[in-house]
């Protein structure tokens, strides 16, 4: 534990960023998710989901949770499976 204040209010800082780093990643994690999940059943609704789940990548990369080039994978790789299975 740190001792000093400017120690302390960094670690409260260092915890608020770390609760809201995961919130964000979460959410693209379950987006990506449901849309890999519905590819294989239902890929209409699978097309409908897709613009959330590039939005929830695109607000990860802005805000620096992931590289925007690991962003631009993802989303590509995303759309080429949802291609693959109309």
């Amino acid at each position: 534990m740190p001792i000093l204040a400017s120690g302390k209010k960094r670690n409260r800082q260092s915890i608020k960023r770390r609760e809201s780093n995961d919130k964000r990643r979460r959410a693209m994690r379950e987006a990506v998710k449901e849309v890999k999940d519905l590819t294989k059943s239902a890929a209409s609704t699978a097309v409908e989901k897709l613009p959330k789940a590039f939005k929830t990548i695109d607000k990860a990369a802005k805000q620096g949770i992931i590289n925007k080039k690991a962003a631009a994978r993802k989303k590509s790789r995303l759309a080429k499976k949802l291609a693959t299975t109309k």
